[in-house]
């Protein structure tokens, strides 16, 4: 796999390469994917920033990315079209993102806001280009930080009883506000069968352990009796299976006998919310790509 480090959008005014665009493909792996790809782009007279590729021989798919600039006449519409005779031939799954729309986030809450704090601290400051349309939480806690940021903050108290309400409430939220992604910062309800096949790809939860060890509540006290040496988190896509999700993002951090349970809980915090960023950033770069039960990331 080629793992290159984050490049900016290319915007050289000088030479009129303004409007950024980012292609992602995944198709059977076969002679000339990339010829045929790159020819199209540089007859739309598109200059290629960044280009990472991988080869799955597993199952024999081939996986690839390009971020690429173009004149600011060039729609997304006129780069379909030049690219649609390479995906038809390769029979290639593709995503085409502008990168002149600012992507949207949906972040969904509990009471504990570390996690949604650090991320929205990122977006202030320029790291993660998205904009927060909603803050979504099961409890009220969350709420005058919300308006005092500004953000819309609903609240969608979970019961079993009304479970499945409260889920169409919250898919009514992210399709109104047109939100390209889900965040679950640490938010301490289990999304439905349901719901999670209808935004499969689209949720992103960050999981307050190094997946698959100690599952279920108070997984730092878990830790902390077990008496283990590195603690972590792990930031995945969310899927039916609880926990199971590709993963996006992991981190460990060596902890000690000396320590107490209450500094495994904050050490934990802090790599919660830098693992959970990085995920966010790089899923929102398109650097993830789906490959079953796995992911490849550039």
């Amino acid at each position: 796999m080629d793992h290159q480090s984050p490049t900016p959008p290319v915007t050289r005014q000088s030479s009129g390469y303004t409007h950024g665009f980012v292609l992602t493909l995944s198709c059977e792996d076969k002679p000339g994917i990339v010829a045929s790809v790159t020819t199209e782009l540089a007859g739309l007279d598109a200059n290629i920033a960044e280009s990472n590729q991988f080869w799955d021989r597993q199952t024999n798919r081939f996986f690839m990315r390009i971020a690429f600039a173009a004149s600011e006449e060039t729609a997304k519409d006129d780069v379909e079209r030049a690219l649609k005779p390479a995906i038809e031939r390769f029979g290639m799954k593709t995503t085409l993102i502008d990168q002149a729309k600012k992507p949207k986030i949906v972040i969904m809450v509990s009471k504990f806001d570390h996690a949604l704090l650090h991320l929205i601290y990122q977006i202030k400051v320029g790291w993660l280009d998205a904009e927060v349309a909603a803050i979504v939480s099961n409890h009220e806690d969350s709420r005058r930080f919300a308006e005092h940021e500004g953000i819309p903050y609903h609240v969608l108290p979970v019961s079993k009883d009304n479970k499945t309400a409260q889920e169409e409430a919250l898919l009514k939220i992210v399709k109104d506000t047109g939100a390209d992604l889900v965040i679950l910062a640490r938010y301490m309800q289990v999304l439905s069968d349901t719901l999670s096949k209808r935004l499969f790809g689209k949720v992103i939860n960050i999981h307050h352990s190094f997946l698959p060890s100690f599952k279920g509540a108070k997984p730092y006290h878990q830790a902390f009796e077990r008496g283990v040496k590195l603690i972590g988190a792990t930031a995945h896509y969310v899927t039916p299976d609880l926990d199971e999700g590709p993963i996006i993002e992991q981190e460990t951090e060596r902890v000690s006998h000396a320590m107490s349970a209450e500094d495994f809980v904050a050490t934990g915090r802090d790599i919660e919310s830098r693992v959970l960023a990085r995920a966010v950033k790089k899923h929102l770069e398109s650097r993830v790509m789906l490959n079953g039960h796995k992911t490849v990331v550039f």
